[in-house]
């Protein structure tokens, strides 16, 4: 389904394939002057699938043996944007044998058959930007035993492409979308005989919107973490790019990768994914760790806010909560109403989790995935922390922004004798029932038990006279709320002591025990992982404590610990089975 435009965006459009037509006329380059390293991690199995013919692309699945890549859900503009992209040469360049060489070839050529004249999606600053980068980090691949037209119309599509961005990067939206212009920008005036000349422009903007969109904290406005990941993984590459060929980069590259690190490392969970936030997933397997070793900067995270996010850890066990303001404006159009939400891993195995972003999954999933219950913190029946609002005016989508979202949300850390304390609070229901949500999560110093306590409270007269409203609007039967906790799907979960408390499994055989005070009802219902290449939404399960509020101050106490059973030590063996995007 095609995703509505602002007429910004249609005049835009219009203008992109304007010079994407113009530039099939510009003088081509002939060969490379250097190639960077390829740096991009593919995945083998998936590289093993395409050559199959069995394509799995934003949650779409077609099997059809030697099918050409471009003729794969046509109807499906997701499908069609990750396409165009070309990380999927990645993949191909995983596997590396010569059926693989055939399709990556095949396919790239047929790209500019289609293509090259400013036909297709593909023509936009960003994904030109990422489809230049796998092309050039691929050249050698690619060309390995090319007839020599094929080879000249190669060459002619990257200069093209890169006459195109020098021409429409300032176009790109602000945050990745313009880095990934850029790096691509840099890539192919570095690579390419006779497109030096972009090279300098490319750098000079790259820097300045590292300085611009980059912050103190070393984050990004849409606070999506696997969007900072692949920020990172484009600066370090440009570095990277600009040092093999004999320039310096500007200091202002090298200060983000220095303010960034430390970020990424927060929001890093004991199993090694990222934290799931805004729209971002668990990010690529590899890409963290990668990025991190060639950014070089070993600096250890603060015991502080890192991008809005707080971050406990003991033995085993992290712990990361979205303890900031949600992005507002036009950051904010893959944003969640996650705020206080939390996830928790133990050793290598996620345990609570939030749902995740539905974007491929479709445009119900997408908005379900945005909306409260789908996080794990406390929530007020019908309502969202934030509220979706207008549609963005932004000149890319017509996509809904986040708005009437908290304006104060605290956070405050303090040690107690035998371990850590958070204590935080928003105010994203004072407008609707005149209650703050305050929640202090204590986790032991060992990791195997963490304590919880939420609490929904009235301020001042004012709140105190907005929630008597709500109150009468239940005909006095109370505010009902819900306090959930979202189970990652390998987590086998059951009712325990006659109701009271809930066992969850993991498959590392660590047992985990979830109680309460008894002041809620206690329930476990059918949830979904929500995870980007997964072919459906995946069921799991999630406990609910839920109830109804009657007075200015209602508080729900609960904890999270090992069962004595379960060892210091668990020598985690099981590993994932990466085919499951296939089989599930």
């Amino acid at each position: 389904m095609a995703k509505p435009q602002t007429w910004r965006a249609k005049r835009t459009q219009f203008m992109h394939r304007v010079h994407a037509r113009s530039v099939s006329r510009a003088r081509p380059a002939t060969g490379f002057v250097s190639q960077p390293e390829p740096r991009t991690i593919g995945h083998f199995a998936r590289g093993r699938q395409l050559v199959a013919g069995n394509y799995l692309f934003a949650g779409s699945l077609t099997e059809a043996k030697n099918a050409i890549i471009w003729d794969i859900a046509k109807d499906n503009e997701v499908v069609a944007e990750e396409l165009q992209g070309c990380a999927w040469l990645d993949d191909l360049a995983a596997v590396g044998d010569a059926k693989a060489r055939v399709c990556a070839q095949k396919w790239v050529l047929e790209w500019i058959t289609r293509f090259g004249n400013g036909r297709g999606l593909g023509w936009t600053p960003d994904l030109v930007g990422r489809r230049l980068i796998r092309w050039i980090q691929h050249g050698f691949f690619l060309l390995r035993g090319l007839e020599k037209d094929d080879s000249q119309a190669f060459y002619r599509s990257l200069a093209q492409q890169t006459i195109f961005l020098s021409r429409r990067w300032h176009t790109s939206a602000q945050g990745l979308p313009r880095f990934e212009a850029l790096t691509g920008m840099i890539y192919a005036g570095l690579s390419l005989e006779g497109m030096e000349e972009h090279v300098a422009p490319a750098v000079k903007a790259l820097a300045r919107d590292c300085t611009q969109e980059i912050d103190d904290t070393g984050g990004i406005p849409t606070r999506n973490p696997e969007e900072l990941l692949e920020v990172l993984t484009l600066l370090t590459w440009a570095t990277a790019a600009l040092k093999e060929s004999g320039n310096q980069p500007p200091a202002a590259i090298a200060a983000a990768i220095a303010r960034i690190t430390p970020t990424l490392r927060a929001l890093r969970h004991a199993d090694g994914g990222l934290a799931r936030f805004h729209g971002g997933g668990r990010g690529l397997d590899g890409r963290l760790d990668h990025a991190l070793a060639a950014a070089g900067d070993r600096t250890r995270p603060s015991e502080d806010l890192h991008m809005g996010y707080a971050r406990l850890n003991g033995g085993r066990t992290s712990i990361v909560i979205d303890a900031a303001i949600p992005p507002v404006g036009a950051a904010s159009v893959n944003a969640h109403a996650s705020t206080l939400s939390f996830e928790v891993t133990s050793g290598r195995r996620p345990l609570i989790v939030n749902c995740g972003s539905g974007k491929t999954f479709g445009e119900d999933w997408r908005r379900a995935g945005r909306a409260t219950p789908s996080h794990s913190t406390l929530c007020i029946e019908g309502f969202s922390s934030s509220r979706l609002g207008a549609p963005s005016r932004s000149v890319t989508s017509r996509q809904e922004i986040l708005d009437d979202v908290p304006t104060l949300v605290q956070a405050e850390f303090s040690s107690l004798h035998d371990g850590k304390r958070i204590e935080l609070s928003h105010d994203g229901y004072r407008s609707t029932h005149g209650l703050t949500h305050a929640r202090t999560l204590d986790l032991a110093i060992d990791g195997r038990g963490m304590v919880g306590d939420d609490l929904l409270t009235t301020l001042n007269e004012t709140d105190k006279h907005r929630f008597e409203r709500a109150l009468d609007d239940t005909s006095l039967q109370g505010v009902p709320y819900a306090l959930r906790f979202h189970l990652h799907p390998d987590v086998d979960a059951t009712l325990d002591m006659g109701g009271a408390a809930v066992s969850m499994a993991l498959k590392s055989g660590e047992i985990w025990i979830l109680r309460h005070d008894g002041h809620a009802e206690l329930a476990l219902e059918p949830s979904v992982y929500l995870e980007n290449g997964r072919l459906k939404p995946r069921p799991s399960q999630q406990v609910v404590l839920s109830g109804r509020t009657m007075a200015y101050a209602t508080r729900v106490r609960w904890s999270l610990a090992k069962a004595q059973d379960t060892p210091e030590g668990v020598r985690d063996l099981v590993t994932d089975d990466p085919m499951d995007d296939y089989d599930n």
